[in-house]
């Protein structure tokens, strides 16, 4: 199986990025190829909102990140999506990148209703935020995060596998704990 994990992190050794290594870890071990895009690498030019790539089926800005990013998804069986939480919603990298590519994610019927592109594919969600549990979770900080890419991928066709909410990083650094959950939580791919 093909793993794409997207780690939204600027920080290469911050709490998503050691969790996500952990997973990509489990998914090998368990005999899964594994590929790591690291947003803050890439260069994405911010969406127009044209909206000419829902009838063209390709964006109108000049070519970079987004549609080599756009190919690893639509050749991915599973996508695992790590993201700190910022204002209680995605970072902007990330979501830029997730508007960039709307119409690889998802088509229309011809009243414009959503199509999913990605009917079949899995997706796991790992996210942190140094707001104490559980509210992290009743405050809508990393619940923001989930929510914000169960839209996302949701609506491209992906069918939600796991996800890992942890709060408190500020105060409680990731453990070896969190750690074995996400190796675990890859080994069910």
């Amino acid at each position: 199986m093909n793993v794409l994990i997207i780690n939204a992190s600027p920080k290469p050794s911050g709490s998503i990025s050691r969790m996500l290594a952990a997973f990509a870890q489990g998914a090998q071990e368990a005999g899964h190829e594994v590929e790591t895009i690291v947003t803050s690498k890439l260069n994405i030019r911010h969406c127009i909102g044209c909206m000419s790539c829902r009838t063209k089926g390709e964006c109108c800005l000049p070519t970079d990140d987004a549609q080599a990013v756009l190919e690893k998804i639509s050749k991915c069986d599973a996508l695992v999506v790590g993201s700190p939480c910022y204002w209680g919603s995605l970072p902007g990298e990330l979501k830029v990148m997730f508007d960039r590519m709307v119409y690889g994610l998802m088509g229309e019927n011809r009243l414009g209703i959503p199509r999913p592109l990605h009917k079949g594919k899995k997706a796991f969600v790992i996210t942190t935020s140094t707001t104490p549990f559980p509210f992290n979770i009743l405050c809508g900080q990393t619940r923001g995060v989930v929510k914000a890419l169960r839209e996302i991928l949701g609506t491209s066709g992906f069918k939600f596998k796991g996800t890992i909410e942890r709060g408190g990083t500020k105060g409680k650094p990731i453990t070896e704990h969190d750690l074995e959950r996400c190796r675990r939580m890859a080994r069910r791919i």
